[in-house]
């Protein structure tokens, strides 16, 4: 008896129920050599820093900067060369007062400089060098932890691996990851009258063309194809076989035998394997209308029309979308955009620039330079795509249209740009596990303030501390100018304190000892950052307390010019030797089993662009913070109350 094809349903319906389909997850761990397009299984958390020191990034000497302030080549600064450093090759020493390493691009910046002076506004003087310009703290060089932070997750769980996460993998030193394993497939094909390629031809026969080409299409569409062979058009040979292999593959795609013909045969084996057996039996598309789809065993079947452009097309059409998803390979979309300059990109005239950008997905797309230079490994991997410019453009203006070329098959869901917390990456977490692509850059609170008031971050972590107010972050609205454009989410309290090495080997008590002790050498904050911020009103109230001039008392705190742009970058000065004390959260000096000594509570808090508000992922991003509340309260030298994601008034 034929099983006519009444019942035909819709493209549409198809897609939607394959689709909800899952696979039994399976992982596998393998060398990062062999992980290219595959995903990860697990969120890689980096167990050290990039840099792991702070490190020369050219060649010059390494100064303190105070020492240079009013250097000019009228009125050159002599400084004595005391030793050299060079990549692999610290000095040992440490620098004082008008004294000079010379070192390489790459070397470990020596205690007690700061900055680096470029070899060409230099001049070599016998063991001294005559220094020609000014330079700021901080000035070429790279800060220990600016690039990857110890506790960073640099790759999460659902990712698939490209070039530039690998890349970031082997900078944090990960030689294996593991990941998921690939859907696997089997694929059959039937009919008395095919032959495989690479026999004798015989009168009648024709040669398999579909199961070479699924297999092809699995391949690319990141599944473990297995051909199992040829099935005559016989009922007991297909049952069997099916019966016999269905157990070791996720989904089985059989083509042939699926049309209205004699016996029916596909459409009775599979309603045999059930239950539930058939689900779908003819799709309302041409080509393409005799496809069977069956369920047994929790595992699909699918039978896929003979003619190879029929059997194509109902696999790009229903069966490409369900591998990928498993393989967790996109959709095939275009590689580029359409977007406007969100301000001024800048070029070099006279070569072809690929610029990285950012894209923002808003009304339309904004599109903003990547500030982050060439030797940061993380340039690449939080951009979106580049911008070509041709040898004679130079600038490309606000407001212009521009084309970008995208690394990714998909724009962030929602853009955070701002200050870096432990906290805030347990949240970033649970919404990738959602399923949403977060763009993260750390560049302090100031940073997020600014890239808020650009439209360029959806939403920022901050903690400014305002010593006029004595209040966090709502001052900085008014400063920056967002009242309008922004809304304060209360997010937690976070203790800040002197981080010290272990068993607090100097004996340092508090702000007094910064103040009052020349023994110890300090790791100060970049300006900008909440935690500068609070340490500099901290200073002045203590030095108001002793009596003395806090403008005098800071030319005589060793460090205070040593300007670091992380908690952790201050973490990483003080156990490495190269300070005594700094400051920072607890959280971090507890990451890095240094001891802390509490000082001042404050605010961080998430300032969330208004239009933003009712983006999917910003109201995912509220609803679990709100959720994790006693999570974060288990993180040490942290404490969530519970107006926890409210708004903050003014």
């Amino acid at each position: 008896m034929r099983k006519v094809f009444r019942n035909l349903k819709s493209l549409e319906e198809v897609k939607d129920l394959i689709m909800r389909y899952e696979r039994a997850e399976r992982r596998e761990k393998i060398s990062i050599w062999d992980a290219f397009g595959r995903i990860l299984a697990e969120d890689i958390v980096s167990g050290v820093d990039v840099p792991g020191f702070d490190r020369v990034m050219l060649d010059g000497y390494a100064v303190r900067a105070e020492d240079t302030f009013w250097a000019d080549e009228d009125n050159p600064v002599e400084l004595k060369v005391i030793g050299v450093a060079s990549a692999g090759h610290p000095f040992p020493g440490e620098v004082g007062e008008r004294e000079a390493v010379e070192v390489a691009t790459g070397a470990p910046m020596p205690r007690g400089a700061n900055s680096v002076v470029k070899e060409e506004f230099t001049v070599r003087k016998g063991d001294s060098i005559l220094v020609m310009r000014a330079v700021a703290p901080g000035e070429n060089v790279q800060g220990a932890g600016s690039d990857v932070r110890v506790g960073e997750t640099v790759a999460y769980r659902g990712t698939r691996l490209s070039a530039r996460e690998i890349g970031i993998l082997a900078a944090v030193g990960i030689r294996e990851v593991e990941v998921l394993s690939k859907p696997r497939v089997g694929i059959f094909s039937t009919g008395d009258e095919l032959a495989q390629p690479g026999e004798p031809l015989e009168y009648g026969k024709i040669y398999d063309v579909n199961s070479s080409s699924l297999m092809a299409s699995v391949l690319e569409d990141g599944g473990e194809p297995k051909f199992l062979g040829i099935l005559p058009d016989d009922y007991e040979a297909i049952r069997d076989s099916l019966k016999r292999e269905i157990e070791k593959f996720d989904i089985i795609l059989i083509s042939g035998s699926t049309s209205v013909g004699a016996g029916d045969v596909m459409y009775r084996v599979l309603e045999e394997l059930g239950p539930p057996g058939v689900i779908v039996h003819g799709i309302a598309m041409h080509p393409g209308k005799p496809t069977v789809i069956a369920e047994a065993r929790g595992k699909l079947v699918i039978g896929l029309p003979g003619y190879p452009t029929s059997c194509l097309t109902v696999y790009r059409e229903i069966v490409s979308p369900l591998i990928r998803k498993w393989s967790g390979k996109p959709l095939e979309t275009g590689k580029e955009v359409i977007g406007r300059a969100a301000e001024r990109i800048i070029g070099e005239r006279g070569r072809r620039d690929l610029l990285p950008v950012h894209v923002v997905k808003d009304e339309e797309y904004l599109v903003f330079p990547v500030p982050t230079g060439s030797e940061a490994i993380s340039t690449l991997s939080r951009a979106d795509g580049y911008v070509e410019m041709e040898e004679l453009e130079e600038i490309i203006e606000e407001g212009e249209v521009v084309r970008v070329k995208l690394f990714t098959d998909r724009i962030a869901d929602i853009s955070m740009i701002g200050s870096h917390c432990i906290g805030l990456e347990l949240i970033m977490s649970e919404m990738r596990r959602r399923g949403y692509l977060i763009k993260s850059v750390f560049v302090g609170s100031s940073g997020g303030f600014k890239a808020i008031a650009r439209g360029e971050a959806d939403l920022a972590g901050v903690h400014a501390f305002d010593p006029e107010t004595m209040e966090y972050n709502l001052p900085f609205m008014r400063k920056f100018s967002i009242e309008d454009k922004a809304i304060l989410i209360r997010g937690y309290r976070r203790i800040q304190g002197l981080i010290v090495a272990r068993g607090n080997p100097k004996g340092i008590k508090g702000i007094r000892d910064i103040l009052e002790r020349r023994d110890i050498v300090m790791m100060n904050r970049n300006k900008g950052s909440g935690t500068r911020i609070l340490l500099d009103y901290l200073l002045k109230e203590e030095a108001e307390r002793m009596g003395i001039d806090i403008s005098e008392a800071i030319k005589n705190i060793r460090g205070y010019w040593n300007e670091a742009k992380s908690h952790n970058a201050v973490a990483i000065a003080i156990k490495n030797g190269i300070a005594d004390v700094g400051i920072g959260i607890k959280t971090v000096a507890r990451l890095y089993n240094l001891d802390f000594i509490p000082i001042a509570e404050e605010n961080y808090d998430f300032l969330i662009r208004r239009s933003s508000m009712r983006k999917g992922a910003v109201e995912e991003f509220l609803r679990i913070l709100r959720e994790f509340r006693s999570k974060l309260n288990e993180l040490d030298g942290i404490e969530a109350s519970d107006d926890i994601g409210l708004p903050i008034s003014p």
